[in-house]
């Protein structure tokens, strides 16, 4: 007789790549799929899991402060849209560095950088996107060189602070270790990879485009260039004070672990300090729905689903599995251990969202670190570095990544697609693992 638990594990499993595979095709409407492929894993897990029967067990498996989270910074993002916020910080920088694109991206994946390394990376990423793409329209330069720099230096910067992502909090907390730690034992890695990253998107990816782009230079889509209004000005008061605005917004980012709450109390405050001239009426003035309303759902609509499956695996003992096979490495070679929790922890933080990842893991560690035969640090370098930089191989394996996806989609952003994050993506995270593996060389045989 054929055992219940592994069948259940492969059809979720199938249901689970069949979502991944979806992706890869542009024109097919993935939420139609997805809700197939979660209805079919959910009533075979139901038939045999009791538990799985329970709506409000599919409620649970959902991390709803993340979506909180996304609807409260969209909402944010389209207060400014709406006052063409953006537009004016674009008008600057295009009149300051208009005619040096190289320096713009160099500036833009900096600061994204630095940014993502002290709060959560889809936060900036939600924040930077409509800002990069109004710039690189107005110097006629695609935005995908821009974007894709982004994707991948967004993901890196997870590595550097114990507050930088969700599962480096996670990490930090479980584990003990903190600011300090990271300083002395993941700073270096990420300065090496860092600059090795930028010269190398420079030279491999924005020359290209940057060469397409000045023979293309008045060949442009008249219909994008519409979509965008260019055209309305923003007050000097009004920009200042949404500035002093953003400001205090990162800065509750970083000092309050409730991001969502954080998101929601600010998504008021912006409604309240910019009034909506387009209604006389003074409630309509203030409405947070008009804002809400104007949000595209897709995003959170796929994380949902994402958490959905994270759930049925968990139920049906596939990430149980997971956690027995590692946690059953009896092996007493501290390098090579180090490096095969660098390699797992990456392929499955690609493949899934890496703060799920981050909490199967945790456990293992825990127990490794309690034989004698292994020093600590290197462990919680690989895992540190698998956890977050994983996430470049798959665009659902980052936040980020499916963020950049869908405003590339939204905005009919050309030569931005699934396969070529995939591609690009999936090479830099062959390429960071890499310098993480030499890291790892060196500081166990040498240090």
């Amino acid at each position: 007789m054929i055992e219940i638990e592994p069948v259940l594990q492969i059809i979720v499993g199938i249901c689970f790549m069949g979502l991944i595979i979806v992706l890869f095709f542009e024109k097919v409407d993935y939420i139609l799929y997805s809700f197939i492929f979660i209805i079919v894993a959910s009533i075979i897990t139901a038939i045999y899991i009791s538990d799985a029967r329970d709506l409000s067990y599919y409620i649970n498996t959902i991390e709803w402060d993340v979506i909180f989270f996304f609807i409260g910074t969209f909402s944010i993002v389209e207060i400014l849209k709406e006052n063409n916020f953006f537009d004016e910080i674009a008008f600057r920088i295009v009149k300051r560095f208009g005619s040096k694109p190289r320096k713009l991206f160099y500036i833009f994946c900096t600061i994204t950088t630095l940014l993502a390394s002290i709060i959560a990376g889809i936060s900036i990423v939600v924040i930077f996107l409509p800002l990069i793409i109004i710039v690189c329209r107005k110097i006629s330069v695609s935005p995908t060189p821009f974007l894709l720099g982004i994707s991948i230096c967004v993901n890196l910067a997870a590595t550097l602070t114990p507050f930088g992502s969700a599962q480096n909090i996670l990490i930090s907390n479980e584990l003990n270790i903190g600011f300090y730690w990271f300083l002395i034992h993941i700073m270096p890695y990420f300065l090496i990879t860092f600059i090795l990253t930028l010269i190398s998107l420079d030279q491999f990816i924005l020359k290209k485009y940057l060469k397409k782009s000045s023979k293309e230079n008045n060949n442009r889509n008249p219909e994008i260039s519409n979509h965008i209004n260019l055209t309305k000005k923003i007050t000097k008061r009004n920009f200042n004070k949404n500035c002093i605005l953003l400001f205090f917004f990162i800065l509750f980012l970083v000092i309050i672990p409730q991001t969502y709450l954080v998101a929601f109390i600010f998504a008021i405050i912006f409604v309240i300090f910019n009034p909506n001239k387009k209604f006389k009426n003074s409630q309509k003035k203030y409405s947070l729905i008009y804002y809400l309303q104007k949000i595209d759902y897709k995003l959170i609509y796929f994380f949902i689903c994402l958490f959905i499956f994270i759930g049925l695996m968990e139920i049906n003992g596939t990430l149980l599995l997971l956690e027995i096979f590692v946690e059953n490495l009896s092996l007493e070679n501290e390098l090579l251990l180090s490096l095969i929790i660098l390699l797992i922890t990456s392929i499955f933080s690609g493949l899934i969202d890496n703060t799920p990842v981050s909490i199967i893991f945790i456990p293992v560690i825990q127990i490794l670190i309690r034989d004698p035969n292994f020093y600590a640090f290197p462990l919680y370098i690989a895992f540190i570095l698998g956890i977050n930089l994983g996430g470049n191989f798959l665009p659902q394996g980052s936040p980020a990544d499916l963020m950049i996806l869908e405003f590339g989609r939204n905005n009919k952003i050309e030569d931005l697609t699934y396969k070529k994050m995939v591609k690009i993506g999936g090479l830099y995270a062959i390429f960071h693992i890499l310098i993480g593996i030499g890291y790892l060389i060196f500081i166990i045989l040498v240090i």
